[in-house]
Formats: structure tokens, C-alpha cells, sequence
């Protein structure tokens, strides 16, 4: 498929002397939404391409274009990567509502813990036995959750359920609106780059994002309070693919194959979770810094507000078992991942 904004995404350059090859020489390109200093860029993307190169003894070059530098929106992402239009990148399935639907179980309110690392090795795990269909146009490298999603807002915290009553907030996937349309708010959906303009056009009050994100979205300046919900679950999460054109890495010599294939799966995406983890941890102290209301629904509220998110759950299982998907098992199964893998690490 020829992409309208096609770049040149892939140098392969070989040179024979005589009947002998030199090695092979490549540069991939991969692109994200986002700015370089966020969370993943910093503490995953950056890291993970400088390790590719010294792996490879320099004959992977990697580059990394943030804020979708090679073109196309956030939302494209998947796409751009199935048609080779860039080599590589970092994805959220969730930004086309409908086409992964099974990915979206992973998105459910309160089904993944708070510790990015923890979810995103249970997000792999789950990938491996239900996903490897939907993305078997391009190839995987990592597949991830980020850390806990909280309320960011202009004006003082939300307390109860009835707070949220009128709340134009950002949502940036169909569970995560689905949610915020049970607490009564009016959701606006959003990819990440749109927000900080929203927020300062007055076009929504607040919205869903995590503490990594605060800082480079200038939540500090553009919001007045963060609050969380009670407990080790997150009120919502992002599921996240890190991936390749598949004819691009198929294209590579079998020793440079085996550099990408030795930083991708289980490995890669909980270092991926565990960069969101450190960047919540540095995000909280800037907003903290900045005086703005730092605060947590009590046990009772955010008892109320997973009542709804069960309520979410059980209207999408019963949406997607009418479509033909074995919804109640794929929800079971996922908690169920989610749980293993908290105890693990916990053990």
C-alpha cells in the first residue's frame, strides 16, 4: 500500500568485495507522539535503541523521531507502521475505537494494578495468547501498560462521585470515556498532544493522564489539583505496542534479527512498564513542587466509582459476546493475568 506521506524508512546498504559481503549496514527509523522527556521516550524508547546500536556493534542505527516528526497524527500510528511508511513506533490501539476490540479489555476501569511493570508483564502475557492475530501485519517488540491514571483538573479536587457531575474531561480510549460518562462527566476525546491546548482554550476543565505525562503536558501550570483513587488498582489504563514494519525486520540479516529479537518480548515490555513507573514517580514530585492539590478519594468514593466500572464491564462483556467474542473469558482471564503477575512481583 502506497501511503500518501510515504519517507524513506529504510537504508539497507551492502557493499560485496570480490565474492565476499561487508556487513550490513541499517538505519530504522521509528517515531512517537510524544515529547522526548516524557516518561517512555526517556526511561525506554531512547534507552532501548541505544542498546539495539551497541548490540549490533553499530550496524543497527536507530533513530527516534517524537511528536510524529515523519508525519501522520498519533492515531495513524498503526497504520503508518503496517504500510512501511516509517520503520517502527509506538502505538496505542486504543486510539482507533472498534479495531482492536480485544485489547480494549486490558483498558477496563480498575483491571490492572498500579505498577506499570507489573501490568505490562501481564499485558505481554495476554498479547501472546489473544492479540497475535490483530497485529500479525506488523511486528511486535513489546507490548506495555502505562502507570496509574488519575483526574487532573483546573479548580479544587473531585471528592465524591457527584464532583464529577458536568466535568468536561479528556478520555483517551472508549473504556476510559465509558467510565467518565457513568460519573456523570461530559467526556471529550482526545489523543495526548491535544490536551494541553484544550486545557488552555477552556475546551475541557480537566481530564485522564498520568502523573509521567504532567510535566511535559505543563499540568503544572494548566491545572490546579490531581487526584487518585484509594487502593492498588488505577481507575483506568493505556495499553501500548512497540513495533516494527514486518517486511523491514523479516528484511534484515539473521544476526541483526536476533539483536531486535533479544530486546523484544516479556523483557521489553516490562522495562517499558517499569519507564512509566519512574516517570510517575518524577511527575508527582514536579506537580507537588509546583503547590498544586496533590489528593486520593477516600475508600468509600472510589468504592462507588468501581461499582461503576463493574457496570462498564458488564455492559462491554455483554456488547462483545453479541459480536461474536468470548468476552467474560478474555475479562476473567485478564484479571486473572493481572493477578499472577502482582503476586510475582510481590513474592
Amino acid at each position: 500500500m502506497t501511503h500518501p506521506f510515504r519517507t524513506a524508512a529504510l537504508v539497507l546498504t551492502a557493499s560485496l568485495l570480490g565474492s565476499t559481503a561487508i556487513a550490513q549496514d541499517v538505519t530504522l527509523r521509528f517515531q512517537h507522539f510524544v515529547s522526548p522527556n516524557s516518561a517512555n521516550p526517556k526511561h525506554f524508547i531512547e534507552p532501548w535503541a541505544e542498546k539495539v546500536e551497541a548490540e549490533s556493534d553499530g550496524r543497527i542505527k536507530v533513530e527516534i523521531y517524537p511528536f510524529m516528526q515523519l508525519g501522520g497524527s498519533a492515531p495513524d500510528q498503526f497504520d503508518l507502521i503496517q504500510d512501511g511508511v516509517i520503520d517502527g513506533g509506538w502505538v496505542i490501539p486504543g486510539y482507533q475505537a472498534g479495531r482492536f476490540p480485544e485489547a480494549e479489555v486490558l483498558e477496563l476501569p480498575f483491571m490492572v494494578t498500579k505498577s506499570a511493570e507489573e501490568a505490562s508483564i501481564a499485558a505481554w502475557h495476554f498479547t501472546q495468547k489473544y492479540l497475535a492475530d490483530d497485529f500479525a501485519n506488523v511486528h511486535l517488540i513489546a507490548a506495555h501498560m502505562h502507570g496509574r491514571g488519575l483526574v487532573h483538573k483546573t479548580g479544587p479536587a473531585v471528592e465524591t462521585v457527584e464532583d464529577f457531575g458536568g466535568l468536561k474531561l479528556r478520555g483517551p480510549s472508549r473504556p476510559a470515556t465509558l467510565l467518565l460518562e457513568k460519573l456523570g462527566a461530559e467526556p471529550v476525546g482526545l489523543p495526548v498532544p491535544a490536551f494541553p491546548d484544550a486545557l488552555a482554550k477552556g475546551v475541557v476543565d480537566g481530564g485522564v493522564i498520568t502523573w509521567e505525562m504532567s510535566p511535559s503536558l505543563k499540568l503544572d501550570e494548566l491545572t490546579d489539583s490531581h487526584t487518585d483513587v484509594a487502593g492498588d488498582h488505577s481507575l483506568y489504563n493505556l495499553y501500548f505496542i512497540w513495533a516494527m514494519n514486518k517486511d523491514v525486520y523479516e528484511g534484515l540479516p539473521d544476526d541483526l534479527r536476533a539483536v531486535i529479537d533479544a530486546n523484544s518480548g516479556l523483557m521489553a515490555s516490562a522495562w517499558a512498564g517499569r519507564a512509566h513507573d519512574t516517570g510517575d514517580a518524577e511527575g508527582k514530585l514536579v506537580m507537588e513542587a509546583a503547590g498544586n492539590q496533590i489528593a486520593t478519594l477516600s475508600d468509600v468514593e472510589t468504592d462507588r466509582i468501581k461499582a461503576l466500572g463493574e457496570e462498564v464491564i458488564a455492559e462491554w462483556i455483554a456488547e462483545k459476546t453479541d459480536k461474536g467474542l468470548p468476552a467474560a473469558e478474555l475479562v476473567e482471564d485478564a484479571r486473572a493475568m493481572m493477578a499472577a503477575a502482582a503476586k510475582a512481583d510481590g513474592s
